[in-house]
């Protein structure tokens, strides 16, 4: 039936080389995360400009990294929960544990100081001083680590009017990045202007789910990838889910989440946010947790993929709604979709509704 999601098990697709998923929609994202197997690499998604320089091209992809290794700062550091402001002597002390931390892996310590500083320091990029052979293997290792997972993979997005020039560039970046880099890097659109004139990009198209065993994508050659670090990947227990993101912060498997918090915190209206925030509408009523909440204004933010469309969570979704409304919360929501591609129109929406409500004294 048309208008079904399409899945596939991400970890079927080749990670040792450059792959174009066809066929693949934003909203399709989250579903094959969260149908994602503990050995599939930690997924990273990315919007791409339509730069001719695969150079500049390559520094805007890391510096999107970068991004998301903030924002799981400091899941990847071992000894630096807890230090969450750059003041007093939190800098030293982040860069001192990184230091410690890179001596006994592969990491660059003075990579590793720089982005660890830099997270508390707050929006960068903060290592551009080192060379992208050494941003772009430090990056994905933390990623990794920072998501529980012994690989990463970048899953881009290049625009829809991407010209030929942008295409080979774009590609190129990401065949760079695969070497170096040690990272899969996918990408995911209907059309791809230079695709002709590059063989070692592989074709995957997601099958749709059905009662019986789903096939791998169809991607040729795909060999399982050694862990980025050289270290076996963690043991887990039966049934153990990947590590989550922290209360106050978008998750960092969902893409969606990433790409409205990057936005968001540049914006000076948008302060007081706090995401996967769980709030008690009132004293007999259960706890909900919610994807994005200005707690002073009591206003919910809830982003919808297309699994919200069904009848029965549609029919949840209202009710839950209409509960928080009850006890004073507003709730506004908006699609994978809209987020990703209106996303000027979702920022605008937002910044007049707080501003209303701040104006109304919601809160207060």
């Amino acid at each position: 039936m048309l208008g079904e999601p399409m899945i596939f098990s991400l970890s079927e697709i080749s990670t040792d080389r450059v792959v174009w998923i066809k066929c693949f929609h934003p909203d399709d994202t989250d579903l094959a995360i969260a149908d994602a197997p503990p050995d599939a690499p930690a997924v990273i998604f990315q919007r791409t400009a339509g730069s001719r320089s695969q150079s500049a091209v390559v520094t805007s992809i890391l510096d999107g990294m970068e991004t998301v290794a903030g924002q799981l700062f400091p899941a990847w550091l071992p000894g630096a929960e807890g230090i969450a402001t750059p003041a007093g002597a939190a800098p030293a002390a982040v860069r001192a544990l990184a230091l410690a931390h890179a001596a006994g892996t592969a990491q660059y310590g003075p990579f590793l100081a720089d982005l660890a500083a830099g997270a508390l320091a707050g929006p960068g990029p903060h290592t551009r001083r080192h060379q992208a052979e050494v941003r772009a293997p430090g990056l994905a290792r933390v990623l990794a680590a920072g998501l529980g997972r012994s690989a990463c993979a970048l899953l881009l997005r290049p625009p829809e009017d991407l010209d030929a020039g942008g295409a080979l560039a774009l590609v190129r970046a990401a065949q760079w990045l695969v070497d170096p880099g040690r990272l899969a890097v996918w990408i995911c659109g209907g059309s791809l202007p230079a695709i002709d004139c590059l063989p070692e990009v592989a074709v995957a198209r997601p099958v749709r789910e059905t009662s019986v065993p789903r096939p791998g994508p169809d991607v040729s050659g795909a060999r399982p990838r050694a862990p980025i670090d050289g270290r076996p990947p963690r043991e887990r227990s039966a049934g153990k889910r990947p590590r989550r993101s922290a209360a106050g912060k978008p998750h960092p498997e969902s893409n969606v989440e990433v790409v409205l918090e990057t936005v968001l915190a540049d914006r000076p209206w948008a302060a007081g946010r706090a995401w996967n925030h769980t709030v008690r509408p009132g004293p007999l009523v259960n706890p909900v947790r919610v994807d994005l909440l200005w707690k002073r204004e009591r206003c919910i933010v809830e982003i919808d993929g297309d699994d919200h469309r069904a009848a029965g969570k549609y029919a949840a979704d209202r009710q839950r709604d209409v509960l928080l409304q009850l006890h004073g919360y507003a709730v506004l929501r908006f699609t994978n979709t809209q987020v990703l591609d209106d996303i000027e129109n979702v920022l605008a929406l937002l910044q007049q509704f707080l501003a209303n409500r701040r104006r109304a004294g919601k809160g207060n």
